[in-house]
């Protein structure tokens, strides 16, 4: 397990959103009182996405939301690779996958681009737009290679499109994730090879049962004349 700690510099203070507060509030509301800390990891996630990352002031402020030791928080920021605990780019944080698949479908050509176009990894880009990371598997290998982007997956990407992809978030754009093949979402390349005849998952082909004693099937009960 890889060590993680809080960004060196941190922020002097640090304050929920009305928006933020909102959604946090809806989390808390959905457990008993005495158990209000069990929303720690959804509202740790608001705050990542108001803040672009998790600070220490941050930590302590979820931790008096939640009325919870601030080390509880600390332990669960720091546990889960999804929270950010410095800086990250205010156009995109790029996640290239490097396990096997992506790897042999090409991600070293992938990470070769982010190092060129915006440097080391882990590292904020000189103008504050990018940060990339190499990641362990995401889940998506019939897409290989891929990488997500931000909150979405971008798939079967080649360095040219992944180049003009970070050119595209530099601009101010929101490129469209998903496959960059023109394969739609995990098809075979080919297209589809089965299941081709929309009766046999539509339903229209399906043959009507009666399941005996089902309700709303009861034979109708006979009237009884005084």
């Amino acid at each position: 397990m890889s060590v993680r700690r809080l960004a060196k510099e941190q922020p002097a203070s640090f304050t929920f959103s009305a928006e933020t507060l909102e959604k946090a509030n809806w989390w808390i509301a959905k457990y008993p009182e005495s158990r209000r800390q069990s929303a720690v990891i959804p509202i740790l996630w608001l705050v990542q996405k108001q803040e672009g990352w998790v600070s220490e002031p941050a930590i302590t402020a979820i931790a008096k939301l939640l009325g919870m030791p601030q080390i509880r928080v600390f332990e669960v920021a720091t546990f889960y690779t999804m929270f950010m605990l410095e800086p990250v780019g205010s156009a995109a944080l790029i996640q290239v996958c490097g396990t096997t698949p992506c790897m042999l479908r090409g991600s070293d050509a992938l990470i070769k681009v982010c190092k060129d176009k915006i440097g080391p990894k882990d590292k904020l880009s000189a103008d504050g737009k990018f940060t990339w990371q190499e990641v362990e598997c995401l889940g998506a290998c019939c897409n290989a290679p891929m990488a997500q982007i931000n909150d979405y997956y971008y798939e079967d990407l080649t360095p040219e499109n992944l180049a003009q992809i970070i050119d595209d978030f530099a601009a101010g754009k929101s490129p469209k994730p998903g496959p960059y093949n023109g394969r739609h979402t995990s098809e075979p390349l080919g297209g589809v090879t089965s299941l081709t005849d929309p009766k046999l998952y539509d339903g229209s082909a399906a043959k009507k049962i009666k399941i005996p004693n089902a309700p709303g099937t009861e034979a109708p009960k006979p009237e009884v004349k005084a």
